[in-house]
This record gives C-alpha cells, sequence and structure tokens, in this order.
C-alpha cells in the first residue's frame, strides 16, 4: 500500500501534521496558477486586464467549488472505506465517484460556455474589460473536464493518505505553468487568452501525474467489474456530494451578486479587489490543507469506531488554525503592500489607486483570518459522520450576508463596507457548523464507556 496512511493511531498531532505540510505546500503550488496568470496580467498587459480576470473570478469558482463539492464527499466515502478494511468497497466507491466526477463535469462546462457571456452582461461588468473578462472566463471554462480529472485523482490519493502526489504534481505543474505564461503572454502575444490556455495545459500534467501514482497503488484493482453501474451506490453518493456542492455553489452565487456591486466602483477598485481575491488562496490554502487532512483523519476513525479520538482531533484541529492563521496574517498585514506590489505597477494608469484599495481590503482580511480557518475544523467533522446538511446551512448563510451587506449595507455605510463582507460571511458560516457540531456532540460521537452497540446510529442528513 505505497503512500497511503493508516490515521486510526499513533499521535493525531504528528499525523495532522505531516499529512497537511505537503498539502499545504501543494496548495500554495496550485495557487501559483492564478497568482502566476494575475501578476503576469497585471504588470504585463495592465491594470484593466487584471480587472477583467478579477470580474469573471467568481462565475468560475462556482464551476470550480462545484467540483471540489462533490470531490469532497467522494472522498468521505473512500476513506471511510479504507479506514474499515472494506478493499472492495473502496474500489466500487471510486468507480461510481469517477463516473459521477465525469458527468457532472460536462453538465458545468456545457452550463458555464452556455451562461458565460449573460452572466457577465448580468453582473455589469464594465465595458471597458469585458471582453477580457469573457475570453478569460470561455477559455477556463472549456478546461473543467481536466480541472474535474485533477481533483479527482488527488482525492483518492488524499483519502488513502497520500499527500506527497499531489504535491510533487502540482509544483511541476505551477513551475510549467508560469514558463507557458510567459511565452504565451509575452512571446506570443495571447495576453489575457495565453494566461488562461496555460493554466489548463499545466494542470492536465498535474492531473496525468496524480493518475499514474493511482496506478501503482496496490491495493486499487479497478477491474471492469468494478465499472458495472451500481445505481444504489451512485444515489447515495449522490445524495451525500449534492449538499456539500451545494455549499459552494450557494457560496459563489453570493459572490457573483457582490460582484455586480464591485463593478459599478469602477475598473481600478475591480483591480485593486482582484489583486487581493488573487492572495485569499494563499491566505485560505494552509486552511484548506488542514481540512483536507481533518477529513481523511475524521473519516477513517469514524470508519474505525474511534469516536473519542475523532473528539480529540477536533481540539488538535482548533489549536493547529489557531496557530496558523495567526503567523499567516501577521505576515500579511505587515507586508500587504509589498505583496501586491506582485500584480498592480504603479506607474500604470490607476495603479496607485488600485493598490492602497488592495491595501486596505487585504489589512482587515489579516487580522479576522482565524475565523476562516475553524471554518474547516467543524464542517469536516460533520461531514466525516456524513452529516452534510449544516454545509448547505453554512453556505446559504454565506449567501445571505454576502448579498445583504453587498447590496444594502454597502448604500447604507459607503464603499468601505466591501472591506468587511468576506470576514462577515466567515463568521455566519463558522457559527452554523460549530454550534450543531457541539449540539449534537455527545450523540453523532458516544464516548468509549457507551458499548457501541447501545449507540442507534448516525443521523444522516
Amino acid at each position: 500500500m505505497q503512500r497511503t496512511t493508516d490515521m486510526t493511531k499513533g499521535s493525531i498531532t504528528k499525523l495532522l501534521l505531516k499529512f497537511s505540510l505537503p498539502l499545504i505546500i501543494t496548495n500554495i503550488g496550485q495557487q501559483l496558477y492564478m497568482i502566476a496568470d494575475a501578476a503576469i496580467v497585471g504588470r504585463g498587459v495592465g491594470v484593466r486586464a487584471l480587472a477583467a480576470v478579477g470580474s469573471a473570478d467568481w462565475l468560475y469558482w462556482l464551476i470550480l467549488w462545484t467540483v471540489m463539492g462533490f470531490t469532497q464527499g467522494f472522498s468521505v466515502f473512500i476513506a471511510k472505506s479504507f479506514g474499515e478494511k472494506n478493499y472492495r468497497d473502496m474500489n466500487k466507491t471510486i468507480a461510481m465517484s469517477t463516473i459521477v466526477c465525469a458527468a457532472v463535469g460536462i453538465i458545468l462546462t456545457i452550463c458555464g460556455l452556455v451562461a458565460a457571456k449573460p452572466v457577465l452582461e448580468l453582473l455589469d461588468t464594465p465595458q471597458d474589460i469585458f471582453d477580457g473578462a469573457l475570453t478569460y472566463l470561455v477559455t477556463m471554462v472549456s478546461g473543467t473536464l481536466v480541472i474535474s480529472a485533477y481533483n479527482m485523482a488527488s482525492t483518492i490519493l488524499r483519502a488513502l493518505g497520500d499527500g506527497k502526489s499531489p504535491l510533487i504534481a502540482m509544483l511541476v505543474a505551477a513551475l510549467m505553468n508560469i514558463g507557458l505564461d510567459c511565452l504565451f503572454v509575452f512571446g506570443f502575444g495571447w495576453g489575457i487568452f495565453g494566461a488562461a490556455f496555460a493554466s489548463v495545459i499545466a494542470q492536465f500534467f498535474s492531473f496525468v501525474y496524480c493518475f499514474f501514482r493511482i496506478k501503482k497503488i496496490s491495493i486499487i484493482k479497478l477491474e471492469r467489474e468494478m465499472w458495472n453501474i451500481d445505481l444504489a451506490l451512485i444515489g447515495k453518493i449522490v445524495k451525500f456530494c449534492t449538499p456539500m456542492a451545494m455549499q459552494y455553489m450557494i457560496i459563489a452565487l453570493g459572490g457573483l451578486i457582490l460582484q455586480s456591486t464591485i463593478n459599478l466602483q469602477g475598473s481600478f477598485f475591480v483591480a485593486g479587489y482582484t489583486a487581493v481575491n488573487k492572495l485569499y488562496g494563499l491566505l485560505e490554502c494552509t486552511a484548506i490543507s488542514f481540512g483536507t487532512a481533518f477529513a481523511t483523519f475524521f473519516s477513517q476513525n469514524y470508519g474505525a469506531g474511534n469516536y473519542d479520538r475523532m473528539r480529540k482531533g477536533v481540539n488538535v484541529g482548533f489549536m493547529m488554525c489557531l496557530v496558523a492563521s495567526v503567523l499567516i496574517g501577521i505576515l500579511f498585514f505587515f507586508f500587504s503592500r509589498q505583496l501586491l506590489s506582485l500584480f498592480l505597477d504603479k506607474a500604470l494608469e490607476g495603479g496607485e489607486q488600485a493598490l492602497d484599495i488592495g491595501v486596505n481590503y487585504l489589512n482587515v482580511m489579516s487580522v479576522t483570518l482565524l475565523i476562516l480557518y475553524l471554518i474547516y475544523v467543524y464542517k469536516n467533522i460533520l461531514q466525516s459522520v456524513q452529516i452534510s446538511c449544516w454545509s448547505v446551512v453554512s453556505g446559504f448563510s454565506e449567501f445571505l450576508v454576502r448579498v445583504g451587506m453587498g447590496k444594502i449595507l454597502v448604500d447604507m455605510w459607503g464603499q468601505n463596507t466591501l472591506y468587511f463582507i468576506e470576514p462577515s460571511a466567515w463568521l455566519a458560516a463558522v457559527l452554523t457548523v460549530a454550534v450543531p457540531y457541539y449540539i449534537m456532540r455527545k450523540r453523532i460521537l458516544p464516548k468509549s464507556e457507551q458499548s457501541v452497540s447501545e449507540f442507534s446510529g448516525i443521523p444522516k442528513e
């Protein structure tokens, strides 16, 4: 069982850190996709070009996060079977999850391409950046199946405790993306299209590497019989994963509505806001990595019936998030201007104005980062015991905050309100997963002195 990790025994802190660190580096590498695109576009093409990329972000994130929501759900089932040492069910789950993932990818591609232009028009995208935004969005959406394939492959590896292979794949792909960005944008003069096309190509190579790593894992045996359609299993997977995907869809829809308010502030404000959103990935990537580790840890231990260990894992996760968010927040707060200068050139038209906007926004996010990190602890503990309904509630709460503040409070309190919308949405999200966890904890994670035979079962969504 090459590069797999059994998280049902051993030091919780060491296991989570050992599993998280490669993921953190992997996610930093993945963020280099967006950062390289934005930096090369912003400084190489112009401030308005950066704004064009940013105005397309939320619609693309709607598609990307939907894929991620489904693949995170797949991970719960795969990791649970692995924890139970039920390798036949694990392989069947992998096969059916792959089929679902492909179907979702095709549907999202078609819908994204059809909706791209009408949605950008609906969002009042400024005319001076409209064509660039449409080009970037269509190119990225066209690569949805590639993104889906990578997320599916990396999900399989991580569910079995292999965080190193996705790390290697992403580091190589990130370097390839930067090289192709420079070639396509500066060498061929392809501008925004070149930056987006480079990302899709690099992501494809990361999938290929993960695919060959999967083939080397001895317990994964996807014979023909595993691909026989199992409607009951597919139904179970879709039923569980849909609320998780809906969480992200609702969040992204709120972001789309908020984007329409941001667009009304003008291209330079959009550019400053976009620069921070590109760094947002770096702010969040450690939390995402922790979340993946938590999901694997909780799911494997749930499969093994180690409920006490899961409770301890929540406390360990809380402390990991506290330390990481404080350190990262301090770094980004004190170096906000230097970091944003990667994307914005003060010498270009609107560069200084966009930079000041970005600094204000990034500083607010830096000091409230712990709220974001804690979402990943409580969301994953509930999902690991197959309670996914609260993910939808969490996403809906974020939606309400973004829409309410973006459409009502900005008119009342002014433009500066936009800087506080994200932290407020995080707070709403964490409350809607942390409170249910503590209310249901005794029931979903009975202590060891309680006989498992007396436990009536885990409530489903």
